[in-house]
């Protein structure tokens, strides 16, 4: 293994960093091949792992070899091939499955994009506008829909994962209601209400997204009596009047339109509602090349930004709300407890 008494000199590793697409897309390969879904908990024959995702058994080989050298799958010395931590977690039925997150990291217009990252630089613009000539998320919806569903479900993972996490942090005991605000299909809004039985919730979204809001949170859902799903977009206005508000990973947008979120939230709750947003950090994290590696992908897909503490603490104080605490939620969130001054 490698340690730091034995790390490659600078030369080897950069030659390693820019072959970072060839782990990328080994891992695609892996994730839609269905490798770690057919290989069980003992080790397997490439041949017979060949014959279960119908593949030829050679190239297979090199894919897991190029895979291994990254803890991604394991070689044993009889030549079969075993699991790894990280290899399960591109197994579909895995509780912590990165399975779509995968995919989503690797759609074909990120291959399409992130060679356009000096022009990026250069100017602070997206450059997808200038790719397909349309903002991201209509090219996604009208001439990606596949990659869009890849989005969603990448989405969905993402904020089913991290909602218990966000439920078990905050306390917001004696709290009558809760906001969700751009809260996807629900799922923090739902741990909220699972944790806290007296409390009321409310979604808000754009109507595409809630939509397809959780079953739980909609008519007949054991939440149904204590939720409230609102369509609208968070930018305009926020219709919503609750004691606490939760915004989480949507501040990512160019200043105005944060600016413009953070204030409608302030109008809807009034003097002395609590605020609590929840971001992933370039700074002060544990995950650093995941985060920046996204706040990179951000710039090249919206023009959006990743925030630092410092950025982040900007922005909420720049719109009027008091910060009472900063906690990590996770290795990859942040939550900055607020409240509307009264």
């Amino acid at each position: 293994m490698t340690t730091a008494q034995t790390a490659p000199p600078p030369s080897m590793r950069l030659r390693e960093l820019v072959f970072g697409a060839a782990c990328a897309a080994a891992l695609r390969a892996a994730a839609r091949l269905g490798v770690a879904d057919a290989l069980g908990d003992s080790p397997m024959a490439v041949e017979d792992l060949a014959a279960a995702v119908k593949t030829e058994p050679r190239p297979l080989r090199r894919l897991l070899r190029a895979l291994s050298c990254y803890g991604v799958f394991a070689e044993q010395q009889d030549g079969t091939f075993a699991h790894t931590d990280m290899s399960r977690l591109l197994r579909e039925d895995d509780p912590h499955s990165l399975r779509d997150i995968t995919l989503w990291c690797t759609e074909p217009w990120t291959w399409d994009a992130w060679p356009e990252l000096d022009e990026a630089v250069r100017t602070g613009q997206n450059v997808v506008q200038g790719l397909y000539g349309k903002e991201f998320f209509t090219y996604l919806n009208e001439d990606a829909p596949e990659s869009a569903a890849v989005f969603n479900r990448a989405m969905t993972t993402s904020s089913e994962q991290s909602a218990r996490d966000v439920a078990a942090l905050l306390d917001l005991s004696g709290t009558a209601s809760v906001a969700d605000i751009g809260g996807g299909q629900g799922h923090v809004v739902a741990s909220l209400l699972d944790k806290y039985p007296s409390m009321h919730g409310t979604l808000l979204d754009l109507p595409r997204v809630v939509d397809n809001a959780l079953p739980r949170l909609r008519e007949r859902g054991d939440l149904a009596d204590r939720a409230r799903i609102v369509p609208g977009d968070v930018r305009v206005a926020v219709p919503v009047k609750a004691d606490a508000y939760v915004i989480k990973n949507i501040l990512e947008w160019d200043d105005d339109s944060t600016a413009r979120t953070l204030r409608n939230v302030i109008e809807a709750g009034g003097p002395g509602a609590r605020v609590v947003v929840i971001e992933n950090l370039v700074d002060d994290t544990p995950s650093m090349r995941f985060s920046t590696a996204m706040d990179l992908l951000l710039l090249l897909n919206v023009g959006g930004a990743k925030h630092t503490t410092d950025s982040m603490v900007s922005r909420l104080t720049e719109a009027g709300l008091v910060i009472d605490d900063i906690r990590p939620v996770n290795p990859y969130l942040h939550a900055f407890d607020c409240h509307v001054p009264v």
